[in-house]
């Protein structure tokens, strides 16, 4: 019986795993002026890991 060990799953990726949502992130640790490190990043898990990419805000007047 031979195994390939290439195939990352059998099973089909659900609907869900292609969909992005942003997810607000806290870093722990502290920013210059004391406070906590926060943001936005937008999140999809690929049906064994989470994907992220940088969320990056415009100003909606200035488009």
């Amino acid at each position: 019986m031979s195994f390939d060990r290439n195939v990352r799953n059998s099973r089909p990726q659900s609907s869900w795993t292609e969909i992005w949502h942003l997810w607000t992130v806290i870093v722990p640790r502290r920013s210059i002026n004391g406070q906590l490190l926060v943001g936005k990043v937008w999140r999809r898990h690929d049906g064994r890991n989470w994907i992220y990419k940088k969320f990056t805000e415009y100003d909606s007047e200035a488009a």
